[in-house]
Order: structure tokens, then sequence, then C-alpha cells
């Protein structure tokens, strides 16, 4: 696990830039956090690789770059590539030869053998870039599911590339400035989705991507895409649900080697109990376990956890945290988020990370679960609204509403009132809308409140079109399926990926997938949606594959979720910066928000008579990010440097 970083000049024959090894370096010393172990540097004419390594595999030996013989293709790698061992062994029949043991090397030699091809035979999570000296070719790429970030703008006839959009802040001739196109799908879904960054003329280089840089053109490809057809014969539940274990117990297994100490995260969910279900059979010794509790009741899984720990026999370390005392935190996530993102589960995300970087360097997670086998209500809740549709819409406004409005407001985590008056919101839209309606912030009304004519005049509206090209896409006609898709290429890669990348490397924790190993993902887009959302059951196949290796409850309870309590801090602890940062001076200084409607959330939010924590969240993260990275970029150097 590193972060990485360099540039191609659009001219490959243009000669190192005064101060080149100087400059790399400062980019890479904007990630540290990524990789504290040691910095790789390599400066050519046409381009530069730079890197910082959290060495895992082969500690001695395995610093980057990476070269082929005759150090003609040099690659620096973010990630880790599982089936390593397999490719170097059918490399070395090839004839190549390595002189480390590490999985970086693979891919100069895979590259010589068999070109951008190569991308199909990777099994793992990773950005990485190669640089072809022969062909003066740049080649950068991303994982299927975007484990791994990568960014990549144009600047100066030069093209920049790094794990961190902050790195690239680093070089002189980037200067931040907001998207505000990417600002309206961010106050939408609550994260800013690939191919946009918030910052203009940089970009994200989506998830099953490559870019190539050669004779002065840029070239941006998609090598792979989850296929939804149904199998053809298709297996029976029976066999479907011993396929899935096997592929689930293999994914597990390659995910464990590691050459420093390795664990799992728990939550007590069906998710990641079956990664340390399978990781307990799997490995010769006791496999630790890590969790973190909270004292507020309605946020806290941690008997869950502890249940399953017991049951499994693992080494369990649990922490236990005040919900009220993470929000101290909260300051200080746009030091260390350079893009604005606003799903609150990133603060337990953070702290469970930095509890198990005390004991581990390695972690294992349920990531992936809930996308591929329909883990989300919302699945189940298309199939309501469709239901819903057919009352008479006077009925709907005139009675139904009204009266879910009237229900007095809670702040418990996913209290029935607010997930009611959800549904009823989104009920009302088409069901990509509908969608991200549900999961999402900012409805495309409320945006009309929220933004200055200005910000309205100078952007796209339909906030949605991707998402609807995605479903339209999609080989299955089924609306739940559609939906898994759309969350696979855009909630999975760009939220609950994202937050897990930035929260772990934050501590430098590795935190793989097993879920999102590929053979997993496609066998699982393969079987029809009853096999994975049976009525109101939820991971049907998965819970059927896996129930005898976890205790009951892990199977008959509903999901939770990663919560804090942020209703509650937004009108106690926080109120204070809520209250600054959104100011109806700096609000109207700023230009880009309605400072009257935003005190109006904050006023109607404070006195209890709505629940505007979704709203109010949203907009504190960008300020957050905002006043760090944008109004005074030079508090970057100051936040970076106290990590």
């Amino acid at each position: 696990m590193c972060g990485i970083t360099g540039w191609a000049n659009l001219d490959s024959h243009t000669p190192p830039p005064e101060g080149a090894p100087e400059l790399l370096h400062a980019m890479c010393e904007r990630m540290v956090h990524r990789g504290p172990d040691s910095e790789g540097l390599y400066v050519t004419t046409g381009a530069a690789l730079g890197m910082r390594r959290l060495a895992i595999i082969d500690l001695v030996t395995g610093e980057q770059p990476a070269f082929n013989e005759d150090r003609t293709v040099a690659v620096i790698l973010n990630g880790e590539i599982y089936n390593y061992r397999e490719l170097r062994t059918d490399l070395e029949k090839r004839g190549h030869a390595f002189h480390s043991a590490s999985d970086t090397e693979v891919l100069p030699h895979l590259y010589e053998e068999y070109g951008d091809d190569m991308l199909r035979k990777l099994n793992g999570m990773f950005a990485f870039a190669l640089w072809d000296s022969k062909r003066r070719r740049l080649l950068i790429a991303r994982d299927r599911f975007g484990e791994k970030p990568l960014y990549w703008g144009l600047f100066d006839n030069t093209l920049l590339f790094a794990s961190e959009p902050k790195v690239l802040l680093a070089h002189r001739g980037v200067k931040p400035s907001l998207n505000l196109q990417a600002l309206r799908h961010y106050l939408s879904v609550d994260y800013v989705p690939a191919p946009l960054s918030i910052y203009q003329g940089i970009n994200k280089l989506p998830a099953a991507h490559k870019l190539t840089l050669e004779h002065g053109r840029v070239n941006v490809e998609c090598y792979w895409r989850l296929s939804y057809k149904t199998a053809d014969p298709l297996p029976n539940e029976h066999e479907a649900a011993e396929h899935l274990r096997e592929l689930l117990a293999d994914a597990v297994r390659m995910r464990l080697v590691s050459d420093v100490p390795l664990g799992v995260l728990l939550s007590g969910g069906v998710d990641s109990s079956t990664v340390a279900a399978l990781a307990v059979r799997a490995s010769s010794e006791a496999v630790k376990t890590f969790s973190i509790s909270f004292a507020e009741a309605s946020f806290d899984e941690s008997a869950y956890a502890r249940g399953v720990a017991k049951f499994l026999g693992t080494d369990h370390h649990e922490e236990r945290l005040s919900a009220n005392l993470a929000a101290n935190l909260v300051g200080e996530i746009g030091a260390w988020m350079d893009e604005p993102f606003s799903d609150p589960s990133l603060v337990p995300t953070y702290l469970l990370s930095r509890f198990t970087r005390k004991h581990v360097t390695v972690a294992l997670g349920g990531d992936g679960g809930d996308e591929l086998f329909a883990g989300y209500q919302m699945y189940a809740g298309h199939r309501w609204a469709e239901v819903y549709r057919y009352v008479p819409r006077l009925l709907r406004a005139g009675v139904v509403e009204p009266l879910v409005r009237l229900l007095p407001v809670k702040t418990k985590n996913l209290s029935f009132d607010y997930k009611a008056l959800r549904f009823v919101n989104g009920a009302k839209y088409d069901a990509v809308a509908r969608h991200h309606v549900w999961f999402g912030s900012f409805t495309p009304e409320e945006q009309r409140q929220l933004l200055t004519p200005d910000v309205l005049g100078t952007t796209d509206g339909d906030i949605y079109a991707q998402a609807r090209l995605f479903a339209a896409e999609c080989e299955s006609a089924d609306l739940v399926t559609q939906m898994q898709d759309v969350d696979t290429r855009l909630y999975l890669a760009e939220d609950i990926l994202t937050k897990v990348d930035r929260a772990s490397m934050a501590v430098s924790l590795e935190v793989r997938a097993p879920f999102l190993d590929p053979h997993v993902a496609e066998f699982a887009a393969s079987l029809p949606c009853h096999y994975k959302l049976r009525g109101l059951k939820t991971k049907y196949i998965l819970k059927k594959a896996v129930g005898d290796l976890l205790p009951p409850f892990v199977t008959r309870r509903g999901k939770k979720g990663f919560g804090v309590p942020v209703a509650e801090w937004l009108k106690g602890k926080l109120q204070p910066l809520a209250r600054d940062l959104l100011s109806p001076e700096r609000v109207r200084r700023a230009g880009v928000f309605n400072a009257e409607y935003v005190t109006r959330l904050q006023d109607e939010h404070e006195r209890g008579v709505a629940n505007h924590r979704k709203l109010l969240w949203t907009l504190l993260m960008f300020e957050l990010w905002h006043e760090s990275f944008v109004e005074t970029p030079r508090r970057i150097e100051t936040l970076v440097n106290s990590r």
C-alpha cells in the first residue's frame, strides 16, 4: 500500500524541469501518511514517477519504482496484486527474470508480455503508473471497483497524476479553484463522482479505467465492466450457495498474504462476520478482530461484534468511545479529506482504523457485500415505492405526506420519522432520482433554494444523468439489479471505498475487501435478483452460503450501518462550528449558497421542528474543505505536517 504521483510531458522529449527531484519530493511529502516507510523517485526525460511506500510484501527488496530487466519500463504501485505469485510463475516460464519478491515487480514484466491487456489478468486493488521509455508512453490505471484512488489533470502541457488531489496542489502549476458542476453532484449524493473532482481542471480516473499518454494525445478508456447477464444454465440455490462459499473462501485466503501483522474489521454484520469466519478457517494462527463501541445505544453494535468474536474464537480487540468525543474530530476532517465528503460514517471508520493500526498494519473488511447482494433497505424500498405510486396523487399529497410530516422529530439513528419522510420525498421521482434522493442530501428542488442564481445559471441541473446512463447500460431489466449496478459504479466506488481508503490511509492502515474479488463479484452479478432479495430479506444467497459458519443472530438481524449522532451534534457540540462556518456573512461573501435558506435550515433543526442533519452536515463538510484548500491553501502545509 502506497501513494503515487508524477507527471509526463505532452512532448515526451522535454527534459526534466529545473529542480525536478525536489518538486517530486515535495509532492510525495503531501502523502507520507499513505507510505511512511520509504520514498522512491524516478526522473527522466519526459516523465517523473514518485511514491511513498507502506511496506506490506517483501519488506527488504520491495522498493519502488520496479523495473524490467533492461530498465526500459518503470512502475509505481499503490495497492496489492493478490495473484502476483501465479503471474510471476507464468512470467518466469516465459523467460522473465525477477530481482525481488514483491508484487509490484510483476507489472513491468506483465506489460512487456501483454501490453495494456495486462489489466485483465490482475486480481487486486491498485492504482499504478507505468512509463515505457522506448515508446515514450505513460499508462496509468485503476482497479475494477475503485478501491484505490487516482487523480489527474493537464497543466502547462504536462499531465500530472496522484493518489490524492492535495498532492497535485503541491505542483507550482496547479491552483485550487472550485468546480461548480462537481459541487452540484456533491450536494446531491454526498460525494463527487468520477470523472469529476471538486477542483477545476483535476479529474478522477474512474474505476476500471486506464489512461494513456502517447504522441501528445491523452486517451481514457474502460477496460472492464461487471456483467449482470443471468447465468445460463442457472445454478439452483443450493449449488449457487456452495459455489459462492468456495469463491469467498478463496478470496479471503488470497488476501491473508502479508509480511506484516494482519486482522479483520468486525462490526457483527453478515459481511464482516463472513470475512472473519473464513479467515479463521484459512489461518493457522489466531485471527485478530477489531471493533469500536459507543456509549450511545442507538449507534452501538459492539455486542454483536463481541458475540461473533466469541463464536469464532478470535483474538478480539475493542475500544469504547463516547460519540460526543468523536465529534472532536470533525474539525480536522477538512485537513485530510481534500474533497468534500459528507458520509458521517467517515468518523467512526477513521476511529476504527486508528485503533486497529495500533495492533496490525493490514485489515480485511466486508465492503462490497451490500452492493453485490442487495443489502440496502432502499432496494426493497423501490418495490414499495412502485406500489405506493398506485395510491391516488391527491391522497398521497393531501393525506399521507402531511401525516408523515406531523410525526415527532427524533434524532436516533435511522428513526422511523426520518425514514418515512425520506421515503415519501423520494417516491415522487423516477426510479434513478428516487434512489439518490433516498441515499443523498439535497433534492433538485432543494438545490434551487440553496444555490444562488449565478451558480444555477452556470451549471447543468440534470444531476442524475450519469446514473440514468448507467442504469440504461445494465444488461438486466430488473429495477433492483439496475440500482445495484448504479451503486457499484458510483456509490461503492466514490463513497464507500473512498471513505475506507482515506480513513485508513490517514493512519497508514491497509484495508482489503474480499467481496470485491472479481470472481466473487462476477458470480454474484450472474445470479437473478430473487437470489439476492427475497421479499424483504436482503442478501438471501449470501446468508444461505455462510449461515452455518456464523451465530444465528447474524443472519437474522437487519442492517444498521455505521452511524454517529450528527443530529444531536449539530444542536450541541458542533453548533458553534456550524454557526461560524455557515454564518450569513460568510455564506454571502462566498456567493455560492443562499444565506437565508441556510440559516432557516439551522434554525429549524436547532428548534427540533425538523431533522436537517443530512443537509447541514453536507454543507458543513463542504465549508471545512473549502476553508482548508481554497480559502487558505497555505494551511495545507501546516495541516499535513502536523499529522
